[in-house]
């Protein structure tokens, strides 16, 4: 079996933990993302595409994504539409077309050079293609290669199904709870994650250290959190440790320093949980988070410290007073994401899918 990952971004790093989950049980699978990462997760094979990243850029990206709203339940009825990606007017229209055709050598170089057309499952991380009409995808479906759309982060939130990747996909995967009632097709998978690199945190005695990473901090409530811990600090010896535009390899060395971890409050574009809270659970560290209803009725085991806006002060002050109950959370949030995260239970449930689509 030939799996290739082809991804915008290795956003979080989870394209790549696809890929090296599969490569672990013998697959011979490769990732493609078009865009260098800021945040040095690896990549096998980068395009390195230009990618605006100026203020502009930024403010446009923000302006399109509008104010946070809490995510408290997506209804789905028969006739919702799925949303769908398409310019916001004539000049992001313009640009769409402009992009596509400055990365046209490049995307057929590549494919030449490293020999993607040998591969006969292709997940697109993100469900785009190369080009934003698509042209690969078409080529290879009609080649006879089953094409896959994994949809991660805020993919169906903020952008929506590509209407020819839509059509041409046999099988629809997220990591995204809120994601199952945007895609009346859509199958969700736990993110695979590897604890094996990753050492318990000793119990440690004298002042804790309190750990916020957000890639966003909007979508993870930093700004509501900040003052609670500022009023935390007043009355309890901790330090706050707040991680943002990081090198990953020195985020991990930073968090393996701390005791707890915040992951977001308020629900404003997280659904919960993800690659950041994995690795402080796997670190055995007691996780604080606020997770969407959706995710609430259905996540098996939660082993999350739930908190709100409201509740998260009273909270982090019962889990840093008690140590032993520190010390229990950490040691089953560990063995939580082995259970349901590890290679081998994500694996098993996508070569699952695989065979109910006729993919193998």
């Amino acid at each position: 079996m030939k799996v290739l990952h082809v991804a915008p971004l290795n956003v979080a790093g989870v394209p790549y933990l696809m890929t090296d989950m599969q490569r672990h049980f013998g697959v011979d699978a490769t990732l493609v993302t078009l865009h260098r990462s800021a945040l040095t997760f690896p990549e096998d094979i980068c395009l390195h595409l230009p990618l605006p990243r100026n203020r502009l850029a930024h403010w446009w990206r923000d302006h399109k994504r509008g104010d946070p709203v809490p995510i408290v339940r997506y209804d789905q009825s028969p006739d919702s539409p799925t949303p769908v990606h398409t310019a916001k007017n004539i000049f992001e229209d313009v640009y769409f077309r402009y992009d596509d055709r400055r990365r046209e050598r490049t995307v057929e170089e590549a494919i030449e050079r490293f020999h993607l057309d040998r591969f006969d499952i292709i997940h697109y991380d993100g469900g785009m293609d190369f080009f934003r009409d698509s042209r690969i995808a078409q080529r290879w479906k009609k080649a006879g290669k089953h094409i896959i759309c994994h949809y991660m982060g805020s993919d169906l939130r903020l952008r929506g199904v590509v209407p020819e990747m839509d059509a041409l996909s046999d099988l629809n995967l997220t990591n995204e709870s809120d994601h199952l009632l945007l895609h009346r097709d859509i199958h969700y998978i736990f993110i695979p994650f590897d604890t094996k690199p990753y050492t318990p945190v000793p119990r440690r005695t004298g002042r804790l250290r309190i750990v916020h990473s957000p890639t966003n901090r909007s979508m993870k409530g930093t700004a509501f959190l900040l003052p609670i811990m500022e009023e935390v600090k007043k009355v309890r010896d901790v330090e706050f440790v707040l991680i943002e535009n990081t090198p990953h390899e020195e985020v991990i060395r930073i968090k393996q320093t701390c005791d707890i971890a915040i992951e977001q409050i308020g629900n404003l574009g997280g659904t919960g949980y993800g690659r950041n809270s994995l690795e402080t659970l796997a670190m055995g560290m007691p996780t604080l988070t606020e997770i969407t209803p959706d995710y609430l009725t259905w996540l098996p085991e939660n082993p999350f410290v739930l908190v709100s806006r409201d509740t998260l002060y009273t909270t982090l002050l019962k889990i840093i007073d008690r140590p032993d109950e520190r010390e229990e959370l950490g040691e089953k949030g560990r063995a939580w994401v082995q259970k349901y995260h590890s290679y081998e239970s994500v694996h098993a449930r996508l070569e699952q899918l695989y065979r109910e689509h006729n993919i193998l």
